[in-house]
């Protein structure tokens, strides 16, 4: 995305007041300029040339890596040159990273899977050993430091940076999740507040202290990067006052299960929490031998139950609303609804629970993928309000912002989901080879229709096929004018199995499926979910399924915002197992659902009336 960075004239005016749209004001600096309530680029501030570079290491409370030392963070810092002499402070806009010290070639492969759990064996088998890589480490300032520092420096922030325990100079071991994952930006913040100590050297005694900062930080991020903003946030830290995750894990049971069933990310097939420990372990080789015989091989690989997928300690422990009580920072939360890595469902939970809490807390949706930052506008307002202390009325703005399909600028709205949006309920009419009609009203006939496990074939050509034994699909009317999906859909049925154990994956879709470079991600697929049929009565203790005998199965699939537009149809499409997301045990296990028992709940802004309108009845 390009950023238009614009450039305004320095007032120099000694005094702050409150910035209506159209006004500007300076800071009593002299040099901090705001305008439309945001912090403006300074000329004293954008040469890039006279910027102070340094690296320091904070000092935690926590030895992770048993050395019987506390565990010093590193940490990058950027600032304006007028901080030097100590008569200016400035607040802080801090990124912490488990990835500043992967070499760019280790960056450029972290995408590889020759490291992953085998995911072709049969359900509650004990998966064959994996490979370990052994990563260098970078010296070198974070790859995004760049950017960021370009953005926010000549703003009248101070960019500061540090790698999370056990990656790049920081000591330590990853725990990905781990209790010191948390604690580690939070002594950062600490130290950034004059709470906490900072050396000059990661061995050495002599201390550096941070008397450019204004004590009031924010922290930004995406991905495991967003995922320590919660971390650190949710420790209820001082100083820190807001924070702008993006595409964050707010819980790693989330994003490595799915009610009960071992879950891969999009792209990454066996990948498990132990893998992503291996890809971000780039720390001090001497210490990492011990660190994977603690760490990888006696907490994580020794928790995370790969066979059964069942909810834990372990997993409760690596969830961020098990903290949301402290949670006091203001939120900007961003993500996209077709992000099938880190999955949107991880920022709405952590968002709802926020809002519940009463905080201030803002919601940033697209229709992309990974990634994807608000606008730098949503950034600088966020920010000049809660760290520069600019009334600017940012909390009184559209508490969620959705960018529509084949659109750029977002669509302002009063709630997510939209306070419109009705729950319906569709029921299905099976017409025979595994297909039928997806209708609003129940039909009450008894009607069994059994699919075939089959991984080899792809959720994609299942949608495509006329009929097909390997899958169930029910469909509705062609669209006559277009409606809109908000909130979290339901699924409802009731199964059988052959086998004690099944996948079970579910997809809604836009038909016709569309194939070419043109389509959007999100012109197929609405939303999907996943679930273990042996978890039907608890995610903490699964049973094996007896030979024939029906279960009621439900379970939400992942939120999503979509006009689904005239001329299309809604499919709910049923399988077993997903070659993109799941274990792919031998084909061949027979799934039996009773389809007069099959239901999707669905949120759709104006209810049934606005369905009827577009044809559905």
């Amino acid at each position: 995305m390009k950023i238009l960075i614009r450039f305004i004239t320095v007032f120099f005016v000694l005094q702050q007041t409150d910035v209506a749209k159209g006004q500007t004001t300076t800071t009593n600096s002299g040099l901090l300029v705001f305008r439309d309530g945001e912090s403006q680029p300074v000329p004293e501030f954008s040469d890039r040339g006279t910027w102070i570079k340094e690296e320091l290491w904070v000092e935690t409370n926590f030895d992770s890596d048993f050395d019987n030392k506390l565990d010093r963070m590193h940490v990058f810092v950027t600032r304006p040159a007028q901080t030097q002499p100590g008569n200016m402070q400035l607040p802080i806009i801090y990124s912490s990273s488990p990835y500043y010290g992967l070499k760019l070639w280790a960056l450029l492969g972290i995408g590889s899977n020759k490291y992953n759990w085998d995911v072709k064996h049969n359900f509650n088998e004990e998966p064959k050993s994996r490979k370990h890589p052994s990563l260098g480490t970078r010296t070198k300032r974070p790859f995004m430091a760049f950017y960021y520092d370009n953005l926010f420096v000549p703003r009248g922030y101070i960019m500061v940076y540090s790698s999370s325990p056990g990656t790049g100079l920081s000591d330590g071991s990853p725990t990905v999740g781990g209790e010191n994952e948390s604690l580690a930006p939070k002594a950062v913040i600490d130290w950034l507040c004059g709470r906490a100590k900072g050396y000059t050297t990661r061995t050495g005694s002599e201390t550096v202290t941070a008397f450019w900062s204004s004590k009031k930080v924010g922290m930004i991020g995406t991905s495991y990067d967003g995922t320590l903003c919660l971390a650190a946030a949710t420790t209820g830290v001082e100083g820190l006052e807001a924070i702008i995750p993006v595409a964050p894990v707010s819980s790693f049971y989330h994003y490595y299960r799915s009610n009960g069933l071992v879950r891969s990310p999009e792209g990454f097939p066996g990948e498990d929490i132990d893998v992503l420990y291996d890809v971000i372990t780039t720390g001090d080789k001497s210490k990492r031998k011990n660190n994977d015989r603690l760490v990888r091989d006696s907490i994580l690989v020794k928790n995370f139950d790969r066979k059964t997928g069942d909810y834990n300690d372990f997993w409760a422990s690596r969830d961020y609303l098990n903290n949301i009580d402290s949670l006091h920072a203001a939120v900007l939360m961003a993500h996209g609804f077709n992000d099938w890595n880190v999955m949107p469902e991880q920022s709405y939970r952590f968002y709802k629970a926020a809002k519940d809490k009463g905080l201030p807390v803002q919601l940033y949706y697209h229709q992309g993928g990974h990634g994807g930052d608000p606008s730098i506008t949503m950034m600088n307002r966020w920010f000049t309000r809660y760290l520069h202390g600019i009334e600017n009325g940012v909390e009184n703005d559209s508490p969620v912002n959705i960018v529509r399909e084949f659109e750029v600028e977002p669509t302002a709205y009063d709630s997510y989901p939209d306070k419109n949006a009705q729950a319906v309920t569709f029921f299905v009419q099976s017409t025979g080879d595994n297909s039928g009609k997806l209708i609003l009203s129940q039909v009450n006939n008894v009607v069994i229709d059994t699919i075939i496990d089959n991984y080899k074939i792809s959720s994609a050509s299942l949608t495509q096929s006329e009929n097909s034994e390997h899958r169930l699909l029910f469909v509705t009317p062609i669209l006559t004018d277009e409606i809109r999906i908000s909130g979290v859909p339901t699924i409802k049925l009731r199964l059988a199995a052959d086998q004690p154990a099944v996948n079970l994956s579910v997809m809604l879709v836009a038909l016709p499926w569309e194939e070419g470079k043109k389509v959007e991600i999100y012109e197929n697929i609405i939303t999907r979910g996943w679930a273990d049929p042996q978890n039907y009565q608890s995610l903490t203790k699964g049973e094996p399924l007896q030979s024939g005998k029906f279960y009621d199965i439900n379970f939400d699939l992942i939120p999503d915002d979509q006009i689904i537009p005239k001329g299309k149809q809604i499919g709910l499409m049923i399988f077993s197992s997903d070659k993109e997301f799941t274990i792919m045990p031998k084909p061949g296990a027979q799934l039996m659902f009773d389809v007069s028992d099959i239901s999707i709940t669905i949120p759709v802004v104006g209810g049934v009336e606005e369905l009827n309108a577009a044809g559905i009845k």
